[in-house]
């Protein structure tokens, strides 16, 4: 059964890191692009970044552009989030996500798969 399990949320101060992780299990993800997404209470779940199967290919949310950094470690089927300088307004539940054409996308529609979120909460 495929898996997709998001770790590393938390409590964290305004301006602080945090780093998430996402851990597939079931099948090998290493030609999958993966992609991070974010639903805070109320609004939509929107894009965050991305990631290309190899990794080259990056594509970032304008709201979090040079601070958030998205990398993959295909050795161990991991995507990785790491999140810099964090706003109050960052607070969200993170899902990651693969997409098995293994182009890089924006859209939820693209995503085959989908963890289970992880809640990031940033006081200011």
């Amino acid at each position: 059964q495929v898996q997709l399990v998001e770790s590393g949320g938390g409590l964290v101060q305004a301006g602080g890191p945090l780093r998430l992780s996402c851990a597939a299990s079931g099948r090998t993800f290493s030609s999958y692009a993966r992609g991070w997404f974010r639903q805070a209470p109320g609004k939509e779940r929107g894009f965050v970044a991305a990631i290309s199967r190899n990794g080259g290919t990056t594509y970032y949310a304008d709201s979090v552009k040079d601070r958030f950094t998205i990398y993959r470690d295909n050795a161990k089927n991991t995507v990785y989030l790491q999140m810099n300088s964090l706003k109050p307004e960052d607070t969200a539940v993170y899902y990651c996500a693969a997409n098995r054409w293994g182009v890089p996308g924006k859209a939820r529609s693209e995503y085959h798969y989908w963890g289970q979120g992880t809640q990031v909460t940033v006081s200011s």
